[in-house]
C-alpha cells in the first residue's frame, strides 16, 4: 500500500497561487493513478482533480477548471496541483488520493494522506 504526505499548503489572498506536493512512498509510483481532493468546514469531502499513472490523463472539477492543474513526476515519486487564481470558496484541507485504478480514485476510494490547509482570504 502506498503512503503520502502532502505539503504545501497556506495562507494566500484572493487571486493568489499555491502549489501543493503530494509525495509518496511504497510500490512503483508511476502504477498509481493519483488524485487531489477538499472539504470545507461543515461540507463533504470533494473531486478536485485526477491523474493516470503515466500523467497522460487528467481530469477536473467543474469549479476549478482553468485554474488549477494537475502534474506528477514518476522520478521522484511526486504528484503536484497547482492552484491559480484562488477563491475564498477554495478554501479547504487538501488531500491526495492513490489507487491502481484512475476510477477508484475518482471515486476516492484509494488511501489518503494526512491533508494540508489552505486558506484563500478576500
Amino acid at each position: 500500500q502506498v503512503q503520502l504526505v502532502e505539503s504545501g499548503g497556506g495562507l494566500v489572498q484572493a487571486g493568489g497561487s499555491l502549489r501543493l506536493s503530494c509525495a509518496a512512498s511504497g510500490r512503483t509510483f508511476s502504477n498509481y493513478a493519483m488524485g487531489w481532493f477538499r472539504q470545507a468546514p461543515g461540507k463533504e469531502r470533494e473531486f478536485v482533480a485526477s491523474i493516470s499513472g503515466s500523467g497522460g490523463s487528467t481530469y477536473y472539477a467543474d469549479s476549478v477548471k482553468g485554474r488549477f492543474t494537475i502534474s506528477r513526476d514518476n522520478a521522484k515519486n511526486t504528484v503536484h496541483l497547482q492552484m491559480n487564481s484562488l477563491k475564498p470558496e477554495d478554501t479547504a484541507v487538501y488531500y491526495c488520493n492513490a489507487h491502481q485504478l484512475l476510477s477508484t480514485v475518482v471515486a476516492g476510494l484509494g488511501s489518503w494522506g494526512q491533508g494540508t490547509q489552505v486558506t484563500v482570504s478576500s
